[in-house]
C-alpha cells in the first residue's frame, strides 16, 4: 500500500484551467501551495524522470506505451520506478492494455504547470 498523495494541480474554473498554486508573481505562495508546488517539481527534478515526462508529453496522440518510452539509458525496473513516481505525484495517467502500460500527461497538467511559472497574463 502506498503513501501517495495525488497533487491537486487543477480546479477548473468557468471552463478555463486553473493552477494549483498562483502565478509566482501574483502574491506569495502560501505553506500549502508551496507544498503541492514543491512536490511537483521534485517529481521533475530527476533528470531521467523529466525525460520520460517529456516522452509521454511529446508522444503522437498524446500517450505512449512504456515499450516506446523505456530507452533512457536505465533498467526496465528503474524505468518502472519512475514512472511510479510521476504517477504519484499527480503528473501522468496510466492504463493497462493487455500486457502493456500506457501512459498520458493530461494537457491540463501542462497548461496549469505554465500558468504557475508564467502567470495568466503571460500565458494569455
Amino acid at each position: 500500500m502506498s503513501n501517495a498523495k495525488v497533487l491537486p494541480l487543477l480546479e477548473p474554473v468557468g471552463g478555463r484551467v486553473a493552477p494549483c498554486c498562483p502565478p509566482l508573481t501574483e502574491r506569495p505562495m502560501t505553506a500549502d501551495e508551496a507544498e503541492t508546488a514543491a512536490r511537483m517539481f521534485k517529481a521533475l527534478g530527476d533528470p531521467v524522470r523529466l525525460r520520460l515526462f517529456s516522452a509521454v508529453a511529446s508522444h503522437e496522440g498524446g500517450e505512449a506505451c512504456v515499450c516506446d518510452i523505456s530507452d533512457v539509458g536505465v533498467s526496465q525496473p528503474t524505468v518502472s520506478h519512475h514512472l511510479k513516481k510521476l504517477k504519484e505525484a499527480g503528473l501522468l495517467t496510466s492504463e493497462r492494455r493487455g500486457t502493456w502500460v500506457y501512459y498520458r500527461v493530461e494537457p491540463s497538467v501542462l497548461a496549469a504547470m505554465g500558468q504557475l511559472l508564467v502567470g495568466t497574463s503571460a500565458a494569455a
